[in-house]
């Protein structure tokens, strides 16, 4: 089915839990509040990633500083369920932990 097809699905059967009462304003406040813990997310991320491109630009790299952006960038990714973020984390501590820029790199890559 196509996404649109679903979305109207999904759209529907929310309007009609609204008309029964199954749902009501609250609803629409936590749907706002999920939006804005999204944005954040997306905010924090990229700030971190920018920070850890930078450090990795650097001729000598900050591996301990790295590996506390990895980290804050892993405990974020709890707040959202983004699974392959954190596998990437994993990955990335493994490189940082061994002071691999390139592997740290790669890793970088992998969450860009």
């Amino acid at each position: 089915m196509p996404a649109a097809a679903l979305r109207q699905q999904l759209n529907d059967h929310v309007g009609h839990m609204y008309a029964t009462g199954i749902l009501d304003e609250y609803y629409q406040q936590l749907q706002l509040t999920q939006d804005e813990v999204i944005n954040i997310f997306f905010h924090d991320a990229d700030r971190m990633l920018n920070d850890i491109t930078s450090l990795l630009n650097l001729p000598i790299v900050d591996f301990e500083m790295v590996g506390e952006l990895v980290h804050q960038l892993k405990a974020c990714n709890c707040s959202v369920g983004a699974t392959k973020v954190n596998l990437a984390c994993e990955h990335f501590r493994q490189f940082y932990g061994a002071k691999s820029k390139e592997g740290c790199l790669m890793a970088l890559n992998l969450l860009r």
